[in-house]
């Protein structure tokens, strides 16, 4: 009979802690949208160019806020800098950051199906350096906002944004850390001695673009240098799943995608603590 009494008591306590975690994330969340409301926030489009390719930047800050504060990059999904990446750019912005959506296409370009993205995508999946020449584009702009805190810059990305902000890390970019949500892990060979950044790698177990062979690889290459990364995975995720429309092009363009909205919550939250223990 104590042994039961044992158990149920153990199991009430997890269940409060669990109700305890769930309405800090969800009371957060709700301080989250109310401070995107706030006029403070304040956002524009930003032109910005390299020889002869114009790129369209996009840029929100807390202009409530005093003095310079870290920088976050992010790097789009395959469709382009479309309205849900300037969604995670006004998310930054209300957690206090300076937050700038990269135009990795040029000229604002936004792709309407698959083969339009695969077209946009490809020459920079093939030619990491082209990518990284227009990342640089976008890190000398931002650095011009009088709010930039230079010494402290960091780059997260979705998809195709998340392949490319680990390449960033992979090249030596000078990053004090990247974030790939749902990314692709075929990327370029880890060298010993040039990753400077902190890497976070939020995937979906059910992601069938990026199988567990994939991951295995990616993980191996990432340990022989000794790198300083963190790999979280979310159960039954599949690719893309931290964009609400995602499900609907799944079923529109027969992708194996979909939202999923416990990963899409606990992957920002593990992004957000992340960026916090580095930069406050």
């Amino acid at each position: 009979m104590k042994q039961t009494q044992i158990v149920l008591f153990a199991i009430i306590c997890l269940n409060m802690l669990a109700c305890n975690n769930n309405n800090k994330i969800n009371m957060e969340n709700d301080q989250q949208q109310e401070a995107l409301k706030s006029p403070a926030i304040k956002t524009a489009v930003v032109n910005y160019q390299l020889d002869a390719l114009e790129m369209k930047g996009f840029v929100a800050y807390d202009s409530a806020k005093d003095g310079k504060r870290p920088v976050v990059l992010v790097v789009h999904e395959w469709w382009g800098l479309n309205e849900y990446v300037k969604g995670r750019v006004d998310q930054l912005a209300a957690l206090g950051y300076l937050a700038m959506a990269v135009d990795m296409y040029g000229n604002g370009s936004i792709a309407n199906d698959p083969q339009q993205a695969i077209a946009f995508s490809t020459p920079l999946y093939k030619n990491p350096q082209m990518a990284k020449a227009r990342f640089d584009a976008a890190i000398e702009k931002i650095k011009t906002f009088p709010q930039a805190d230079s010494n402290k810059i960091a780059a997260i990305g979705y998809c195709f944004g998340g392949t490319q902000v680990l390449n960033m890390a992979l090249m030596g970019e000078n990053l004090a850390a990247v974030v790939s949500f749902h990314g692709g892990l075929e990327t370029i060979a880890p060298e010993k001695n040039k990753v400077k950044a902190k890497i976070l790698i939020c995937h979906g177990e059910a992601d069938s673009f990026v199988p567990d062979d994939m991951v295995a690889k990616f993980r191996k290459g990432l340990d022989s240098i000794g790198a300083n990364y963190i790999f979280k995975s979310y159960p039954d995720a599949q690719h893309a799943f931290t964009n609400p429309a995602s499900t609907m092009n799944g079923k529109k363009f027969d992708l194996p995608i979909s939202y999923n909205a416990a990963a899409d919550t606990a992957s920002w939250t593990e992004m957000r603590l992340f960026l916090e223990g580095l930069f406050k």
